[in-house]
């Protein structure tokens, strides 16, 4: 077999990634969801066709599967039979419907109900419905497991429906790409990019800044530093640069909404980027929570925190060696630089443990060369990049 077809991390559904030919799927409805829902649908149809002897028509080849499972669960007397359209080519529609198989039983006089895996535009349901109204039926419902409402763009009522689910290509339980990944008895849905955002960590003089500047050319990554934005928004005298300077003036410390609102400035104007470092933020637990609140209403995330590690005496000798050349003060005074290690130590305890109980903290070696450290970095770059897709 070709290798057209892999899962990551297959233990948990929840943590589980579809690779299917050359895109990426993550979980969106487990089987027991999609059971529950079947559930559902049979009763309404019994308590609608009680005492007909209904027949089921299944629109392959994706509804195979919730034609199965429904109609074992069906309690009372039925028959099926199955009609075959086309209108899908990978993982959009054409719009050109093509009858590929027809209808053998005789449905003259009979209840119908339409077992639909899943209905988007309505293209197909258009001319299903010209098909069986043709075979003059008694009466015709329509049921899909899932519907996408936003695409929608027919007036065929649907009798009933299992899923309303935003307009996202979908696989699993008989739905496919290109003809796989109907076996899953889970749905995942497409993900829709190969965005790969980092939380970067490093006590001052681990190479953080060299590194982020390195990484962010490699991938293609937005190197998003607080201060360099908070900088910039000050200079300019933006209104959030405004509003941060109002609070800084006064000796306090910004609102964290500030900074988030800032970040936001940043990402917005960087919509084709692939991903994001996000440098110097978060600095708390709250601001964590506040970017991953952020990240998810753009439906993104932070794929990993990668903590440049490095023994505190290296790192001394290395600032103090760059203040002979900076002539930045705070790198000439060893005492200090204790100082900013030990802050850097209790500010970002909680964050490691924050981001540990995600399963996203990473600790990475930075003793060795700039090269040495950038090919660390790189591989566990390219790890998260075959995982998230």
């Amino acid at each position: 077999m070709k290798n057209h077809y892999s899962i990551f991390a297959s233990l948990n559904f929840l943590n589980t990634v579809i690779r299917v030919h050359d895109k990426y799927f993550i979980p969106f409805i487990g089987a027991s969801e999609i059971d529950s829902q079947i559930d559902r649908l049979v009763k309404e149809v019994c308590a609608d066709l009680d005492g007909e002897v209904p027949i089921f028509v299944a629109v392959l080849n994706g509804a195979f599967m919730f034609a199965s499972d429904f109609v074992k669960k069906f309690p009372n007397d039925c028959e099926i039979t199955f009609v075959k359209l086309a209108s899908y080519s990978g993982t959009s529609t054409t719009g050109v419907i093509k009858e590929l198989v027809g209808i053998s039983h005789e449905l003259k006089g009979r209840s119908v109900v339409v077992l639909e895996d899943i209905v988007d535009t309505g293209h197909t349901l258009v001319e299903l419905k010209r098909i069986l109204e043709s075979h003059d039926v008694k009466s015709l419902k329509i049921a899909t497991l899932f519907f996408k409402p936003e695409a929608y763009t027919k007036d065929i009522f649907l009798d009933y429906i299992g899923f309303s689910i935003p307009n996202k290509f979908i696989l699993g339980y008989g739905l496919d790409y290109d003809e796989y990944g109907r076996n899953l008895p889970e749905v995942y849905q497409l993900k829709q990019n190969n965005m790969i955002n980092l939380v970067l960590f490093g006590k001052p003089g681990a190479g953080k800044g060299t590194q982020a500047e390195f990484l962010k050319e490699k991938y293609q990554l937005v190197h998003i530093s607080t201060g360099d934005v908070f900088r910039y928004n000050i200079k300019n005298e933006t209104a959030l640069g405004t509003l941060a300077k109002s609070y800084m003036d006064r000796g306090e410390l910004v609102p964290d909404e500030v900074t988030i609102n800032m970040l936001q400035e940043e990402v917005d104007k960087n919509v084709d980027a692939k991903g994001f470092i996000f440098d110097g933020f978060p600095r708390t637990t709250a601001q964590a929570e506040a970017l991953d609140s952020f990240l998810e209403s753009k439906e993104m995330k932070i794929d990993a925190t990668i903590a440049l590690e490095a023994d505190d005496e290296e790192l001394i000798q290395r600032l103090l060696e760059r203040g002979k050349v900076s002539g930045r003060t705070d790198d000439q005074d060893e005492e200090k630089i204790r100082n900013r290690f030990e802050e850097y130590n209790q500010k970002t305890s909680p964050l490691i443990d924050f981001y540990t109980e995600q399963g996203k903290f990473i600790s990475v070696n930075g003793i060795g060369s700039i090269e040495e450290i950038t090919q660390r970095l790189s591989n566990v770059i390219d790890s998260l990049e075959t995982v998230n897709g």
